[in-house]
């Protein structure tokens, strides 16, 4: 049994991808141990777990919970369950803070994502989380990361300056995914554009430029690192049409990539056999 340390955000976390994995983990006979900022229990994105607010009346009183794209796009049924189950958790409901959390009282770390940026900034541009991230890869110890969890890998750099996944290979939220989620946003939530995009990309850059793909392929060794699912995989179509999601009982629709003691998966509709993959791993 090992015990694995999840930091998360104060809030707007992905549901699927916490509260699976803490599933899948426990499950397994893991512990697992939160950390928030303050020490206080973190909340998922709110739009994530009701899908209030992805539609174009979100914003008129009366209508805003009438859901069409809010159903498709918001977690489903067993995520929500798994975060509802969760909450519960007496360590979900006492969590450490970030900065008493030491290595050693840890054989493994999860590093989960989230996309709204008013709380997954501070998450993923924290020094101490960084640090922290940067002392698991050096101490060989057991890490995962999932979707914009990659990116906080990525920007946490070992003792010569260059980032934990130089070398490394991996996949994260692929620019693919994220443009599409920003299509539905600009249309369906168009007074909140940039919902989706942690970091817009700024005048005079590329589009994509600040994606997760992109910026998590910069900080590689190769370009060729970034591991997107090749064209002749089995269920390609599954895997990449952006409607299927894995299952407990279904990894069909997966895409995780295993490097040695690292692993990485996608986005939400990989978390289950992300995190089974996590828990042998850790076996």
């Amino acid at each position: 049994m090992a015990t694995v340390l999840f930091p998360i955000p104060a809030r707007d976390f992905d549901p699927t991808e916490v509260a699976v994995s803490w599933r899948v983990l426990t499950g397994a006979g893991h512990r697992v141990r939160f950390a928030t900022p303050d020490g206080e229990p973190g909340a998922a994105d709110s739009i994530m777990l009701d899908g209030v607010g992805l539609d174009p009346w979100g914003k008129v009183p009366g209508l805003r919970r009438v859901r069409l794209l809010g159903l498709l796009l918001r977690a489903n049924r067993d995520a929500r369950r798994a975060y509802a189950a969760m909450l519960a958790d007496p360590h979900f409901r006492a969590p450490i803070r970030w900065d008493d959390a030491r290595i050693a009282d840890f054989d493994g770390l999860l590093l989960a994502g989230g996309h709204r940026p008013r709380g997954m900034r501070e998450y993923l541009e924290s020094a101490t989380l960084q640090g922290l991230v940067a002392s698991f890869f050096a101490a060989g110890k057991p890490v995962a990361s999932i979707c914009h969890g990659v990116l906080l890998a990525a920007r946490s750099r070992d003792a010569a300056g260059r980032s934990v996944l130089h070398g490394r290979c991996t996949t994260a939220l692929t620019w693919r995914q994220e443009k599409a989620a920003d299509g539905i946003a600009r249309i369906g939530r168009w007074w909140d554009r940039d919902y989706y995009r942690t970091y817009p990309d700024g005048e005079g850059r590329p589009r994509g430029y600040m994606s997760v793909e992109h910026e998590v392929t910069r900080a590689l060794a190769s370009p060729a690192d970034f591991v997107d699912v090749p064209a002749n995989a089995p269920d390609h179509r599954r895997k990449t049409d952006r409607v299927h999601r894995d299952t407990a009982g279904d990894p069909r629709p997966a895409w995780v990539v295993v490097d040695g003691n690292y692993v990485s998966a996608r986005w939400p509709g990989d978390a289950h056999t992300f995190a089974a993959t996590f828990a042998r791993l850790l076996s």
